[in-house]
């Protein structure tokens, strides 16, 4: 499918035998987008998306609303949708910050961390796991790995480029094939907390 823009480059205004309304029609374009001529700004906006960029520039943290009151206080007649029209043509937004990817969910409970003084005293007692993050050029990779405490040996692990449950269930499921700890720790991450 081609986009409207190329659609418009096939109309040939000059062709005599194919008036204008009918290569409109077989292109799929109205007649009216055939005849538009872009306006160019006003020497006003420019004048005030020049400011909104200095401001931007100085404080990208400011959003459209805190703009808005800046360009108001200095006596420009602006409202709060047209600064985010302009904001949006210059491709320009507030840096925020994003959501707490750290938090519990709300029905998770937490457990007290039984293991504070406690040391291994024989293989296959205490098992941990836990998940690493390795950074690479391309972007990330994920390792969990299930790790005997007592004798420090890797009983099983999973690398995956995806931090999806599958692959932690996958070094687990391998880890319980070999033995079953008394103890089983973790960080009580989303990973071995979800039902």
């Amino acid at each position: 499918m081609l986009s409207h823009a190329e659609r418009s480059a096939l109309v040939e205004r000059t062709d005599d035998a194919l008036p204008l309304r009918t290569q409109a029609d077989l292109l799929g374009l109205s007649r009216a987008s055939l005849y538009y001529q872009p306006v160019p700004p006003s020497p006003e906006e420019v004048a005030i998306k020049h400011r909104i960029d200095t401001l931007y520039t100085a404080h990208p943290f400011y959003g459209s609303r805190k703009i808005t009151v800046i360009l108001n206080e200095e006596g420009v007649e602006i409202n709060r949708k047209r600064v985010q029209r302009y904001m949006r043509d210059m491709g320009i937004a507030a840096i925020i910050p994003g959501p707490n990817l750290s938090k519990r969910a709300a029905q998770h409970r937490i457990y007290p961390y039984l293991l504070r003084n406690i040391t291994a005293t024989a293989p296959n007692a205490i098992w941990g796991s836990d998940i690493t993050y390795i950074r690479l050029r391309s972007g990330w990779l994920y390792l969990v790995a299930v790790l005997d405490w007592y004798s420090r040996y890797v009983i099983s692990w999973a690398l995956d480029d995806t931090l999806e449950l599958p692959f932690v269930l996958d070094a687990v499921d391998r880890a319980l094939a070999i033995a079953t700890p008394d103890i089983w720790n973790s960080d009580q991450g989303s990973h071995y907390t979800s039902p």
